[in-house]
Formats: structure tokens, sequence, C-alpha cells
């Protein structure tokens, strides 16, 4: 989402804390929260919420961008880092996109619910997650960590898979099943 105009400080501010706000009240509860509860959490009116946000399809739309470009940001870094175990790297990596993707799907059907167009995997953060998750798959390929028959066009519908199902287990279950997976994907012992 780009601004047609550069806002001033005090404006950037308060659009900043809405943002927060906003991610901090939907995800306590859920999509459905009412715009005017953000308002309240960020100390601002509801004016101020419409002015930055004009619907609240907007606003969701700004929480889901902000969530996955700071992933995005957090897939850069981890690769950047070069650990020095590539397979804690990888599979730290995987967990992340796990959890993080329970919270991304309630944006996407709230967002495609109400006839907003969404982000697919080919937009710019999915090319740069993607690419992450190459580089990250690759390193822990090459240290025997993961099995060496896997590319990421197969680990990706693995993922979301992965993911979708988490979104409904427990947390009991949703470790165990983030545990098969992981199982999986490493290399079988002789």
């Amino acid at each position: 989402m780009t601004d047609e105009k550069p806002l001033r400080a005090d404006a950037r501010r308060n659009r900043t804390r809405v943002l927060e706000a906003a991610e901090r009240v939907f995800t306590a509860k859920g999509t459905s929260a009412p715009t005017e509860e953000v308002a309240r959490e960020a100390g601002v009116g509801v004016g101020t919420v419409f002015r930055h946000f004009p619907t609240k399809e907007a606003l969701l739309e700004a929480v889901l961008f902000a969530r996955l470009h700071r992933f995005a940001d957090e897939a850069e870094a981890t690769v950047a880092a070069d650990s020095p175990d590539p397979g804690v790297a990888f599979f730290g990596f995987l967990t992340g996109w796990i959890e993080m993707s329970g919270a991304k799907n309630a944006y996407f059907e709230a967002l495609s619910a109400a006839g907003v167009s969404v982000p697919s995997a080919g937009s710019v953060i999915g090319v740069r997650l993607k690419d992450a998750l190459g580089v990250l798959l690759s390193r822990a390929q090459d240290t025997g960590d993961v099995r060496k028959d896997l590319g990421v066009d197969e680990l990706i519908p693995v993922i979301i898979g992965t993911a979708k199902a988490a979104e409904h287990a427990g947390p009991e279950f949703r470790a165990r099943t983030i545990c098969i997976l992981f199982d999986g994907l490493r290399p079988r012992q002789a």
C-alpha cells in the first residue's frame, strides 16, 4: 500500500499506532473485531483510523501486508545470518512460517469474503519467502539435515498443508504435527 502524498510526522506516528493496535486487537479478538476497538487501543479517534484506512478491509489488508513484510524480512535476516547449524535455521524458519500462517489465513479469509484481492505466492513477498526458503533448504541439505530429494516447489504445499492442519489442532497436536513433518523432511536412516 502506498500513500499518494507523504504524511506529516504526527500522521505517520498515528498510522503506525493504528496498525500496531489493529494487529493486537485482531490477534486477540479475531478479524471481526470492530474498528472502534482498534481506535481505542491506538488511543486515537475512529476518524483517525478511517482517515488512514477508509474501510475495515483496507485496515485488514495493511495489517496483513505489514505482517508478511516483517516475516519476509525475518526470513532474509535468517539467510544473512548464515547459521553455523543450517538444520536448526531451516527447521526454525519452517516453524515460524507454520505459526505465522494461522494468523495470515484469518486475514486472507476475511479479505476474500469481502471481495478484496489478496497477494498470491507469486507476489513480491511470496518471491522473497521462496528465495529465502530455497537458500535455507539448500544449506540444510548440504549438511545432511534435510533429505536431498526435496525441492522448494514440493516443500511449499507441504508447509501450507501443515499450517492449515495446525490451525485446527490444539497446542499439543500442533507441536506433534510439526514434529511429524520434520521427521519426514530428514534423510532416511539406513
